[in-house]
């Protein structure tokens, strides 16, 4: 006996193959792991960018703030910015009396005037022997360096303010290698010392 009938293919519900027909209530599939990846990526780099770019528009308020005062020194007659350079990188110099010295030089030489003459006026003020000694110790540490980084060198033996810091120098030594080391200096020594200080500064 013959079973019942098939039903026919043609009956069956075809599957639809159009996307934008199905129900648009239905939430858009996640994005494939790749595709976040990349995504969490460009959040950090619009982050770095937008860094940069504050960064850019702080170096372009520098710059023109530079320039600004750089017009404003050329129209008070000076160079500006590239004086300002050649000032900061030139080893030398310009003195008072109008002579270009090494810097190195002027300052050591500056500093041995000041040391020196602090320690001769701290000896005169009060009597106070402590505050004489760290006066004589920053004079020593000065004049050692001076003379250990200067002395004989062609470039500032023949200059005026070298001779006179040499006589100063050496009045000083002349005396405390007689008289001792813990001797207080007479008047007229210490007067001639000062002399040759202020002569030494009149040409620094």
């Amino acid at each position: 006996m013959p079973g019942p009938p098939l039903p026919s293919t043609m009956s069956l519900p075809r599957p639809s193959r159009c996307y934008r027909c199905r129900s648009s209530s239905s939430p858009p599939p996640p994005p494939p792991p790749k595709q976040r990846a990349a995504e969490s990526k460009r959040r950090p780099i619009r982050g770095a960018r937008l860094l940069l770019t504050r960064r850019a528009l702080a170096g372009a308020m520098v710059t023109v703030a530079a320039a600004g005062r750089a017009r404003a020194a050329e129209e008070d007659g000076g160079e500006g910015v590239v004086g300002a350079f050649k000032s900061l990188f030139d080893p030398n110099e310009e003195t008072k009396g109008g002579k270009v010295l090494p810097k190195a030089y002027l300052k050591a030489a500056r500093e041995v005037v000041r040391t020196l003459r602090e320690s001769l006026g701290e000896g005169d003020a009060a009597g106070d022997s402590a505050s004489f000694r760290r006066g004589a110790d920053s004079a020593k540490t000065s004049i050692r360096e001076f003379i250990g980084g200067w002395r004989g060198q062609p470039a500032v033996a023949r200059e005026e303010s070298y001779v006179a810091l040499e006589k100063a120098i050496k009045s000083l030594a002349e005396f405390y290698s007689k008289a001792g080391p813990f001797a207080s200096l007479p008047g007229d020594v210490k007067n001639k010392i000062l002399d040759d200080l202020n002569a030494a500064e009149a040409y620094l």
